[in-house]
């Protein structure tokens, strides 16, 4: 009996091969696009602040904000002191007004950014600049979670909740490689809290509410627009930030119009008459009628230098994206012949 083995056809391998290759291209360009370069969230007025509510301010035991307090349109804050503010105290005057209207631009700024989705629960990882956020819509912290800003300077991280953040007892926010607490954004879509000797990294910038339970610790700041900031013992370090360089926008130098000089009128010389012999009378010959508009000449003018528009931020990242897509297009391209041609 004739067994016949039958091999794979090479359309058929090299169509196997072009959608997995095409489907890594489209892993690199979600991770890329996530991990884009961002511009940190600006802040504002909303910046020196160290905490700011919306309703009121409550505080039990011996807190620390370097920072302002300020709360708006509420006007209560209750236990400072005990509580100390290294910097002032506004309640519900024009400066915490104006901060709160900030508050709001830098949260809205936060959510509308482009995001990668991730674990729930931030403890053990390691993660790199970019926008994040879950499939649950919440964010959680048990152990520590590593940003690492791998030496870039200005680094952004920003995480994005539809519902609430919550750390767990003795939970770390720790930044390596230059990664810098001024470039950490946590946008809450409800409410925040920070368990007890939490060690945290960023500004949280919450919809709803902010609690901080006994011991834990802050650099950066507690912002919330609606509701109160509820604080136990606990120390805000607000370190001054440099406020976001917005990208110049190139003005065309003007160019000087040239101005045609005039052409001087030469002045005909006269000829002497000779005496004794008649001076024969020429005959005029038509001259030729000039060409241009109403018989004059035309001046050209030099070609206007036209100003070129340096790349914006992103150029290199477009290039990458677009290569990307090329890539993707050209194998499925030669996914769907191999497959045809089985």
């Amino acid at each position: 009996m004739n067994v016949t083995i039958r091999r794979p056809r090479a359309a058929s391998v090299a169509a196997r091969i072009a959608l997995i290759l095409s489907a890594t291209l489209v892993f690199m360009l979600l991770v890329t696009s996530a991990r884009s370069a961002q511009v940190p969230v600006a802040l504002g007025t909303a910046g020196p602040f160290s905490a700011l509510a919306g309703s009121t301010i409550t505080n039990t035991g011996a807190t620390a904000l370097s920072g302002d307090l300020g709360v708006d349109p509420g006007t209560a804050q209750t236990g400072i002191p005990p509580g100390l503010v290294g910097g002032t105290i506004h309640l519900a005057d024009g400066v915490s007004n104006q901060a709160q209207q900030d508050l709001v631009t830098a949260y809205d700024d936060a959510a509308g950014r482009s995001p990668a989705s991730i674990a729930t629960d931030l403890g053990g990882q390691t993660l790199v600049a970019g926008v994040y956020n879950s499939a649950d819509g919440t964010f959680g912290l048990t152990g520590t979670v590593v940003l690492d800003a791998q030496n870039v300077p200005g680094a952004v991280f920003i995480f994005q909740m539809a519902t609430t953040l919550i750390t767990a007892t003795d939970s770390v926010v720790s930044l390596v490689n230059g990664a810098d607490a001024c470039n950490v954004f946590w946008q809450v879509g409800s409410s925040a809290t920070l368990g007890t000797r939490t060690a945290f990294n960023g500004t949280i910038l919450a919809l709803t509410s902010i609690t901080l339970v006994t011991g834990a610790a802050i650099e950066g700041r507690a912002l919330a627009r609606n509701a109160a900031v509820t604080l136990d013992t606990n120390t805000i370090t607000t370190n001054a930030c440099a406020a976001p360089t917005p990208t110049p926008t190139p003005v065309a130098s003007p160019t000087a119009t040239p101005v045609a000089s005039p052409t001087p009128t030469p002045i005909a010389s006269p000829t002497p008459t000779p005496f004794g012999s008649p001076t024969p009378t020429p005959e005029l010959s038509p001259s030729p009628a000039p060409t241009g508009e109403a018989g004059g000449s035309q001046a050209t003018l030099p070609p206007t230098d036209v100003a070129t528009r340096p790349p914006g931020p992103g150029l290199g990242m477009s290039v990458a994206a677009t290569f990307v897509m090329l890539m993707l297009t050209g194998l499925l391209t030669i996914a769907a012949l191999a497959i045809r041609r089985r």
